[in-house]
């Protein structure tokens, strides 16, 4: 009962989107795991043809939140998810932070179908870090038991697949998250300093719906912003 109310304090301490994340992770590898590995590749993957012929979309969902049975691998996995999306979210806000996730989600169902990867949990995770890495890439954060600058985790976390999975290839997750995180970050923060159009801008019904307190904030700066613009308007008028 003690573990049961710990984890349920757990939860609710966590930020309200990576908390559902967090769930959905939990609760598809909980089937995965009573389905069996050959079933949950048949009812879970990443079907092109089943989505769009059979309508079963819930496989893109399945297919971003199921990082595989229980292993090392699974729990750096779910715990860079909890801390470093938890950071992320703290940093973006909840409405933004939702935006990343179904850019992220876009993006990796399609270079999935491309490279015919069934699940892209990992991705999504490494697109999290690598985002991360550039916004404080000299930052030390933990690597097991190593401190190591931010900009080397999303590699590092490659390196630890690689080394267990024993081939390269599990390494091809960890390159898609990074090309995807990349694609938001460039657009979300490197272009609009260029002059270019910030179009991953959390709507604001989404905002106002998700993080209430920055919608107030944000419509305060822009009175502010508006009133200090019209002062400025009547000094140069009565300085005429």
């Amino acid at each position: 009962m003690r573990h049961l109310l710990s984890s349920l304090d757990f939860l609710q301490k966590m930020q309200p989107i990576t908390k559902g994340y967090v769930i959905m992770v939990g609760i598809v590898t909980v089937v995965g795991i009573a389905l069996g590995e050959e079933m949950a590749q048949s009812v879970m993957a990443l079907d092109p043809m089943r989505i769009i012929y059979g309508m079963e979309v819930w496989r893109i969902v399945t297919a971003a939140s199921f990082l595989g049975k229980p292993s090392i691998s699974w729990l750096l996995s779910g715990y860079y998810l909890y801390e470093h999306g938890s950071n992320l979210e703290r940093l973006y806000g909840p409405a933004q932070f939702l935006v990343f996730l179904l850019t992220q989600v876009s993006l990796l169902t399609v270079l999935s179908m491309m490279f015919g990867m069934p699940f892209f949990a990992s991705s999504m995770v490494t697109s999290m870090l690598h985002v991360l890495s550039r916004i404080t890439p000299k930052m030390e954060v933990n690597w097991l038991i190593f401190k190591i600058h931010y900009y080397l985790l999303p590699l590092a976390l490659m390196a630890t697949d690689v080394l267990q999975a024993g081939n390269l290839s599990a390494g091809l997750p960890h390159v898609l998250g990074m090309l995807s995180g990349h694609f938001y970050f460039f657009h979300k923060t490197i272009w609009p300093k260029t002059g270019g159009e910030d179009w991953l801008n959390a709507p604001d019904f989404m905002v106002q719906r998700l993080d209430p307190d920055a919608s107030k904030k944000a419509g305060k700066e822009s009175v502010n912003k508006a009133l200090k613009s019209r002062q400025k308007r009547k000094g140069k008028a009565l300085g005429k």
